[in-house]
């Protein structure tokens, strides 16, 4: 597995296409646009922009050759619980099956 760090969705889209030929790039830059738009004034402690941690996520489990819907799932994992993004605009956005993964992680956290 790729232990590297990424900083960029071009990294992301990069790896998600040499696992999965077939990939929806689109959506998936898409998802990330929408994830780095929801929490674009938001940091961690250490300063870091938040969407690193969310793109890290979804690059590991891109390298893991998982599908797209999981790829925009990790881009989007903090949206409902972080930022004032719903489960429906999710859902209309990209699919029902990434707004309900996105909230069962929600939810998860929540237990």
């Amino acid at each position: 597995m790729d232990n590297k760090t990424i900083t960029t969705v071009e990294e992301l889209l990069a790896k998600q296409k040499k696992k999965n030929k077939k990939s929806d790039l689109r959506k998936i830059r898409r998802a990330f646009e929408y994830a780095d738009k929801m929490h674009q004034d938001q940091v961690r402690l250490s300063g870091e922009k938040y969407i690193i941690h969310p793109l890290n996520v979804a690059y590991i489990l891109a390298d893991l050759g998982l599908d797209d819907d999981v790829i925009c799932a990790a881009l989007l994992h903090d949206v409902i619980e972080d930022t004032t993004g719903t489960y429906e605009e999710i859902s209309n956005l990209f699919s029902e099956q990434v707004a309900i993964m996105v909230e069962g992680v929600t939810k998860l956290r929540k237990a």
